[in-house]
């Protein structure tokens, strides 16, 4: 099948894991054409030359720690008419003699829109739907109900009335709504390869550098040694090891560390959960996702969830090692075979429907679930 696939350039999990799908399309036979923008553009377009192409992609805005949702919202309602003017243009210069006969979004606008005014049926793959598509089965304190009813109402908005929907989860919830398929979280190829030890060393990945005092609050704790990322320098501190960023050295920190501290990200905490370890998770603050996720690490038993990192959280959370150590030797994966399998499966159906004349009826409309 001919297909289109769009990745948002926000951040760049959205890109690892659409690589590793990308991948797999690609030695099933389908033909790919990948539009993406931003950093996430520039990563596939190394790894899949002459199939990425690039477009005007969403930004968040940021204002110290937090996002922004002012910040963020002027600056989209300024350039969006802009962008999607400059972007449809685009997708008639790139896309050429390209036809595709099924759109796989990876909670990206442009390619969905695409989908839309061709009438053509859609896939979404990613994690964010969960918060619209299944039930939580943690209580939301009353700090976090605007930022859950906000991500709520933009995920719901996102990618409404899409053929199916895919996410991907490392933890289980009753679903809210049909055409919806839990799966496992997409691991790239470096990290199914990697056999986990312990080194001994903490792993920290700081992906707001703005918290300056990181380093004298883990000097803190002498008695612990800490591999920092996201500072992007090359430093020792007695204790504190800062790393500028090296893929293949941050995934040998990974596998051999005792366990690490990080954001929310959805991407990170996956992986260290399919490697068994323990993590420490404080949210960027007003991003419900990334509460969540938290959330989920501290109720699965798989580490602790704090506001902010402080030497008394993370001796709690040293502490607690043992334990949610326990709790990950019961998690299991098959690598990334139930996405695959279910993908596939659903591509054979959408070509059959395809080839036999077919219609979609829920691609004829633009309207919310």
């Amino acid at each position: 099948m001919n297909i289109l696939y769009g990745v948002p350039g926000e951040g760049l999990g959205h890109a690892t894991r659409s690589k590793v799908v990308i991948g797999h399309l690609l030695a099933q036979g389908h033909q790919v054409c990948v539009v993406s923008s931003s950093r996430a553009y520039k990563m596939l377009a190394a790894a899949f030359p002459g199939r990425v192409h690039e477009i005007r992609g969403f930004h968040l805005a940021y204002k110290g720690l937090a996002v922004s949702r002012m910040r963020t919202a002027v600056l989209t309602l300024r350039t969006a008419p802009e962008d999607l003017r400059i972007n449809f243009g685009r997708y008639r210069e790139l896309l050429g003699g390209f036809e595709p006969e099924i759109v796989i979004s990876d909670f990206e606008s442009f390619s969905y829109l695409f989908a839309k005014m061709h009438r053509l049926p859609i896939v979404s793959i990613d994690n964010m739907q969960i918060i619209s598509r299944a039930k939580l089965n943690v209580a939301v304190p009353k700090s976090e109900r605007g930022n859950y009813n906000l991500a709520k109402s933009i995920v719901r908005a996102k990618l409404p009335r899409s053929r199916h929907y895919f996410v991907t989860t490392f933890f289980d919830l009753p679903l809210a709504k049909d055409d919806t398929t839990l799966v496992p979280p997409i691991i790239r190829p470096e990290i199914l390869a990697a056999t986990p030890t312990n080194g001994g060393h903490v792993l920290v990945y700081q992906s707001a550098t703005t918290q300056q005092n990181l380093v004298p609050l883990l000097q803190q704790l002498p008695g612990q040694q800490f591999r920092v990322y996201g500072f992007n320098k090359e430093e020792n501190h007695a204790n504190v090891q800062l790393c500028s960023f090296s893929e293949a050295g941050f995934i040998a920190d990974l596998a051999s560390c005792r366990a690490v501290v990080t954001n929310g990200g959805f991407s990170l905490i996956s992986e260290a959960v399919f490697l068994h370890k323990p993590i420490c998770a404080i949210p960027i603050p007003a991003q419900f996702e990334q509460w969540l996720n938290a959330a989920e690490v501290q109720k699965m038993g798989y580490g602790r969830h704090f506001e902010a990192i402080t030497a008394d959280n993370l001796r709690a959370f040293i502490y607690g090692l043992a334990t949610f150590e326990t709790a990950l030797a019961g998690y299991r994966q098959q690598g990334n075979e139930v996405l695959f399998a279910q993908l596939d499966a659903t591509l054979r159906e959408i070509g059959t429907q395809h080839l036999a004349g077919e219609a979609a009826p829920q691609e004829a409309s633009w309207g919310g679930e």
